[in-house]
């Protein structure tokens, strides 16, 4: 018995296609083969099948901060050492 199939098209933007690739093939997978397995998932479970959560104040503080850095075009420290000394700092919170 034959079994039928359908193209699925989804747009998607042209970073995180490459990076997706990358990353997939590297694990012996296509894109289709991903967006198969997922679907696969959902048919099975009934079910999403990544959890899903809302983000919490903080780390919707970050989102917006991340947000700004990258509107903005700068960086938060000028240097590595910067960077480093603050997550020693700040890691333990």
């Amino acid at each position: 018995m034959a079994t039928h199939s359908s193209m699925l098209h989804i747009r998607v933007d042209d970073d995180t296609k490459e990076q997706a690739t990358v990353a997939l093939t590297a694990m012996g997978l296509s894109v289709s083969d991903a967006v198969r397995l997922f679907l696969r998932r959902v048919v099975i479970d009934q079910a999403f099948p990544l959890e899903l959560k809302v983000p919490n104040a903080e780390t919707r503080a970050a989102m917006a901060e991340a947000e700004a850095i990258v509107r903005a075009r700068r960086a938060r420290f000028t240097t590595a050492t910067e960077l480093f000394d603050d997550l020693e700092k700040n890691g333990s919170k």
